[in-house]
């Protein structure tokens, strides 16, 4: 790991840019005081949040532009208007030029990863990148992926997102082979898409050393625990994940609601507030903020755009977590595990036979 972790932001991404990205950081900066930012977007209004932090003031450089992507651009159309000159792709150009470790933005999906993939390409052995988060569970925490990045996917591109989230569980949690399962409408193996059970004769044909394969998962399955890494190809990845949130926020509603409701929900909340509390935070979507586009030669992360400072300081912390524990490398290994060819994936027929 690097002496100092340098981390790029671009303040002008998310909903409301420099006054949820600067407070946000300066949160993520009391947790990991080795950090150092670059801060992409306009001067006139990053200063003025800087002047109201003045510890990360003083790690930050601040590089002025006055162009941004906004939340409607298509990818193509902010490729054309923001390339070299937009907040968010001067932060991915840091990363690629060595001035910065990660980059980190709240900024439009589609646009980060259009222009990440366009300026970083994707690692040797990998197709497509994909958006991979940490998502709490009651086991403890899992990695999902892919919640977004590409739509569909065929069998060896299913085997790709499993080496890649392997990898990133294998560093966060430390874990030598994780298991891994399939998301899908079923456990059997005559369920689901012709694309999910050919990868999971692939993942059986293959068994790769560095993960374990455990078979298909159900959606249920995702909070229960039911394996290390949840792969799923982007259309469903994000709908689970969009669904999720809104039933962790209902569940917010309705509780409070409750609570509120009679003298006696409220003197019952007396009693219970710590219990109460514990509850909301891990209910709470903006600690699990912060996806990883996993298979760039260099690491971004993506942060809700509607987060607060508090929602957008844990997708810093995720970037910072990346570096640390040398994500790159780990992914590399993985799929290189003789420094030589990416492990090639068999036939179907091959893996049948």
């Amino acid at each position: 790991m690097p002496q100092k972790v340098r981390i790029a932001l671009d303040a002008m991404g998310g909903d409301v840019g420099a006054s949820v990205v600067i407070p946000g950081a300066a949160i993520s900066l009391t947790r990991h005081p080795d950090s150092e930012f670059l801060l992409f977007g306009d001067r006139a209004l990053i200063e003025p949040q800087l002047a109201k932090h003045p510890a990360m003031k003083k790690v930050s450089r601040v590089v002025h532009t006055d162009v941004a992507v906004s939340s409607h651009d298509k990818p193509s159309q902010a490729l054309r208007r923001g390339r070299k000159t937009s907040s968010m792709w001067l932060a991915i150009d840091a990363v690629k030029k060595g001035e910065a470790d990660v980059a980190v933005s709240a900024g439009n999906t589609g646009a980060l990863m259009a222009m990440a993939r366009f300026n970083l390409r994707t690692l040797p052995g990998i197709d497509r990148p994909a958006i991979a988060a940490v998502w709490p569970t009651i086991r403890g925490d899992s990695v999902v992926l892919d919640l977004g990045a590409t739509i569909g996917g065929d069998a060896h591109h299913l085997m790709e997102l499993a080496v890649m989230g392997s990898a990133m569980a294998s560093v966060l949690f430390n874990l030598e082979r994780p298991t891994v399962g399939l998301l899908n409408i079923g456990v059997e193996e005559i369920k689901g898409r012709e694309e999910i059970r050919e990868a999971a004769e692939l993942l059986r044909a293959m068994n790769l050393p560095q993960l374990e394969y455990i078979g298909f998962v159900e959606a249920d399955g995702i909070g229960k625990g039911a394996a290390d890494v949840i792969v799923a190809e982007g259309f469903s990845g994000n709908i689970a994940l969009k669904a999720t949130e809104g039933t962790a926020r209902q569940i917010n509603d309705f509780l409070r609601a409750e609570l509120s409701r009679t003298w006696r929900s409220r003197i019952g909340y007396l009693f219970a507030k710590n219990a109460f509390k514990a509850l909301r935070d891990k209910l709470d979507p903006n600690k699990s903020n912060g996806g990883v586009l996993l298979g760039l030669k260099g690491i971004v992360v993506k942060s809700h755009g509607g987060t607060d400072a508090e929602g957008f300081a844990y997708a810093v912390d995720v970037g910072y977590e990346m570096v640390h524990y040398d994500l790159l490398n780990k992914i590399n290994q993985m799929l290189n595990p003789d420094g030589g060819a990416p492990p090639s994936a068999p036939t179907a027929q091959e893996a049948v036979s």
